[in-house]
């Protein structure tokens, strides 16, 4: 009774409206309904119709591939866009086509060159470099094999943007070339390698400064957090003396190049932080704090009145055990004077040995005269770049 129920089924769906099911098919449905009763005909049907949708769907993405293949590569964008002047020369460059690019396709080249490596990725193409640009470089990409592109002859530039002063200013209390100590926010300290440094250098992580105690408050009013100041000098000045580089405290590249250099290395000051005033208030002196400390202080004579000592702050930018110091006095004649202990920090005005009968008022020729006994105790907390301060009379 079974088998004859199972077989009148069979031929109502052979003879249904799905004509493209044949006898076999037919039969296996009847085999089917065996096991699943009067759901057969239903589950037959339904298992027909999704296989269908699904070989549509293959179709059409078959065919969407095939069109884009035959359509011509075109470019669609370049990142950073043309025209940009404050790229992270560290960053990624992205040239995005209306299609993947074949794997036979010429990549994209840069000019100038450097070292990184592209990556196909979707419709894109990605080039990561090694390390990354210097600041204000111009770069240009050049694409082929892009017809009908925007950007005619397929290419685009773009600059690198300005170094932070911020970071500048990071990385100068993260070596001690300041009298501040610099924390990094958590989880925001770039890490050591050159790229990430450089990456900092346009986008300076957040922080807090922190300022060092014992030094008079008159240091203090030199600091500007996030703007070039006399601080930043002295500190580059110092910087640049240690690293072998010409000493004009400024932060040019070749200064940022050694800076990063020694940010990824930690390569810190080791002979520390000084501050000096030299007092004009009779009776002169000038006084010398070390890493927060003050550790010096003597009996001075600076300039007379025909030939003043400058007053204002400066870095000091030379320095010589000993030297022939030689000028002009002001009644003309010449003079040439062994001196010792010498520290420049205002075009011909150092701080340095001279003998003289007193010390404690106006003697020199713009100089800062100390005795022997104490232009050789002072000559070592004189660093390169430290900020001496002239005070008014």
């Amino acid at each position: 009774m079974g088998n004859v129920r199972h077989a009148n089924i069979a031929q109502r769906i052979e003879g249904s409206t799905v004509s493209s099911i044949s006898r076999k098919t037919a039969a296996l449905a009847a085999g089917a309904a065996l096991a699943v009763g009067g759901c057969t005909a239903g589950i037959v049907i339904a298992a027909q119709g999704s296989g269908q949708a699904a070989a549509n769907r293959a179709g059409t993405a078959t065919a969407r591939a095939a069109a884009a293949q035959s359509a011509p590569l075109r470019l669609v964008s370049i990142s950073p866009a043309a025209g940009r002047r404050d790229a992270n020369g560290a960053g990624a460059i992205t040239v995005t086509y209306n299609q993947p690019l074949s794997a036979t396709a010429p990549l994209p080249t840069l000019s100038p060159a450097i070292a990184g490596s592209w990556r196909r990725t979707g419709d894109a193409v990605i080039f990561r470099p090694a390390t990354g640009y210097p600041a204000g470089t111009r770069v240009t990409v050049r694409v082929a094999g892009t017809g009908g592109s925007r950007i005619r002859s397929g290419t685009s530039s773009f600059e690198t943007g300005r170094y932070s002063t911020v970071r500048l200013q990071e990385i100068l209390a993260q070596l001690r070339y300041l009298p501040l100590t610099w924390t990094p926010a958590r989880g925001a300290a770039p890490g050591g390698s050159a790229a990430a440094q450089l990456s900092a250098a346009y986008a300076p992580p957040a922080g807090t400064f922190h300022w060092q105690r014992g030094y008079p408050e008159q240091l203090g009013s030199f600091w500007a957090p996030g703007k070039a100041n006399t601080l930043d000098r002295g500190a580059i000045t110092g910087f640049e003396a240690d690293h072998g580089l010409p000493i004009n405290g400024v932060a040019g590249s070749s200064v940022w190049k050694a800076l990063l250099n020694a940010a990824a290395k930690d390569q810190r000051n080791t002979h520390g932080y000084s501050y000096a005033i030299a007092s004009q208030h009779e009776p002169e002196t000038l006084t010398i704090w070390h890493d927060g400390k003050k550790v010096f202080s003597s009996f001075a004579n600076t300039g007379i009145g025909v030939a003043p000592t400058g007053v204002g702050t400066f870095p000091v930018y030379e320095k010589l055990p000993f030297q022939i110091m030689q000028g002009t006095n002001p009644d003309g004649s010449h003079y040439s004077d062994p001196v010792e202990w010498v520290s420049y920090f205002d075009g011909g005005d150092a701080v340095h040995y001279f003998d003289r009968g007193s010390y404690g008022w106006p003697q020199s020729l713009g100089c800062v005269e100390l005795p022997y006994d104490a232009a050789e105790r002072a000559y070592p907390y004189l660093p390169y770049g430290t900020l001496v301060t002239v005070t008014p009379e």
